[in-house]
Formats: C-alpha cells, structure tokens, sequence
C-alpha cells in the first residue's frame, strides 16, 4: 500500500501554510500506511548555513551537549535546535560533507535523517498524525515538501525504515511499490562511494538517483534513467532544493494523481488526499501517466517539465 503525498508552491503567500496544508494530507493517507510516516521540508535558504537533521532513541541523553560535541569535532560553530526525538544541527555549508561522519565517531546512538541548506526531514514510527503532532509539523512553513505514509511489506518497521530517504543534499525521495534489483544496484552504488543506511529499497532508488546527479544529470534526466535501470514497480516523488519530480513506471499499477493551479502543484496517492486544498475545484486534475517525468521547479527553472521516456 503506502501513501504519498507532495506539494510545490507557486504563491510565496502559502508558504507559511505548507505545514498545515501537507500535514492534513498526510493524515488523510494513513490507511494506506499506518506503520510510521514521515515528512521532508524544504524551508528558507539558510545563507551559507547547512543543517544537519539527526535523530536518537535516546534524546534526553543524547541531544545535551552534542553541539558542542560536533564543534569540536569540525572545527566551527555548531548551534542545536531539538524538536523531540529530533534534532536540527546548524553549521557552516562547508562543512557540511563531514559531518556525517563526525557524527558517527561523536555518537554512534544518533541517526542522521537529513542534510541540507534548506531540507528538514522529520520521521518515526506510529500513526501519521501522531507523528505530525509529536514534530508540530503544521507550523512549518517553506516552498515544498513530501511526505509518506508507510505499510511495511519488506523490511521491520523502524524509524530509518520510515520515508523519505535522504542520500544526497538536499534530495529526497518516497516511494510506493517494489524493486526486484535492489540488492544488486545496492552494490554497486556502494562500490561508487554512494552512503546507503538501511536495506530498504526505497533508499537504493534514493541513492540511484543522487548517484545519477553526483555525475552531472538533471533530477529529471536521473528520473527517466530510472525508469531503465529500476526493475520493478514504483511511484516515485522526488524533491531537490529548487524542484519537485515524480515519475511511475511504465505499467504504472500503483494510483497516483496530480492537481495544478496557479498557485501550487500537489500529489497523491488518491484525490481525496487534494480535497481541501485551496483552490482545488477549480485545478486541473490528472493521472501521471505511465513512464513519463514531471518536474517543477524555482528560479528560473521551467514551471512544469513533462517528457516521455
């Protein structure tokens, strides 16, 4: 099953509303994934800043004095904000392609979840509107964003098997459906120096496609390569720090709609979840269709990208 939700602003005046507005999406999918859920923002640049969303079992033991901790560790200024099982570590965008593995060596309890100058991914397990209430997720604000309502079917239910997976900055990805060569591509983008955490297959095609970027593709041209090397069935939304993808495969088995006006784009697994968008009586209304890249984007880049594999 699983439930997939996304919305890309076109009006700056919603921005403060993406929160809320994703949130009642999300919620709206939870029968189609009420095993855990999560959300990724994508918020104000932080000029010059990164940040890095960790995440521990343990927070009130864990989270006390780990800014300090990575400071050291990195040699500048690290500042902490924590927003319950989570935490967003702020730093300098320069060093932000270690920090990963500083956090590893400052504390091997806590997870990254994302990374970024404008990406926050917050998940867990539970109902999705327990896990949007526990993070306050509808009052975030920011230009887009995703989010996922899973039913586990191939791996345990845990907080890194939870959506989205983040393998690259600022790129993110959910999913509903199946792939048959995960395992194998798995591999071979670690043999690439592609970091991958779980062994989730979600998070292979996550890595595929930052793999695809890392050496020079477009997040469109990485979606329809997908589509060559991805064997299986798959829904992908996919979000970087100035677009919004999605993509099905050619069979196209799992449902999946798209809503646009002139104020925003929005996806979901079914139209229910668009219902109370503003506005949304007077979208235009449609199914993806089968082996085809959509793709919207900020600055200057086009308003809406469609191109057949």
């Amino acid at each position: 099953m699983c439930g997939i939700v996304g919305l890309f602003l076109k009006d700056k005046a919603l921005e403060p509303k993406l929160g809320e507005m994703l949130t009642d999406m999300l919620i709206t999918m939870t029968d189609r994934g009420p095993d855990s859920a999560g959300i990724a923002i994508y918020g104000a640049d932080t000029k010059g800043k990164a940040k890095l969303v960790v995440q521990s079992d343990f927070p009130e033991e864990d989270f006390p004095g780990l800014d300090a901790a990575m400071a050291a560790s990195l040699g500048g200024p690290v500042s902490i904000r924590v927003n319950d099982t989570h935490a967003v570590l702020e730093m300098g965008s320069e060093l932000l392609d270690v920090a990963r593995s500083r956090l590893n060596e400052v504390n091997p309890r806590v997870r990254m979840m994302s990374r970024g100058e404008t990406l926050e991914i917050y998940k867990e397990v539970g109902l999705p509107k327990d896990v949007a209430a526990r993070f306050d997720i509808a009052q975030m604000s920011g230009s887009h964003g995703i989010g996922h309502t899973r039913m586990a079917t191939e791996s345990a239910v845990t907080t890194m098997g939870a959506h989205p997976f983040n393998t690259g900055a600022d790129q993110c990805l959910v999913h509903n459906g199946s792939l048959s060569n995960h395992a194998s591509l798995r591999r071979k983008l670690r043999r690439q120096g592609v970091h991958i955490e779980t062994e989730n297959d979600t998070e292979v095609g996550a890595a595929y496609l930052t793999w695809r970027m890392m050496n020079g593709a477009t997040l469109g041209e990485a979606l329809e390569s997908s589509l060559d090397d991805l064997d299986g069935f798959f829904t992908f939304v996919v979000g970087t720090k100035d677009g919004f993808g999605v993509v099905r495969d050619p069979i196209a088995c799992k449902p999946a709609v798209l809503a646009e006006t002139d104020q925003y784009v929005a996806f979901g697994s079914e139209y229910r979840a668009l219902v109370n968008l503003p506005g949304i009586e007077h979208a235009r209304v449609w199914e993806p269709e089968p082996a085809t890249v959509y793709f919207w984007g900020h600055k200057g880049a086009p308003t809406a990208h469609e191109k057949a594999a």
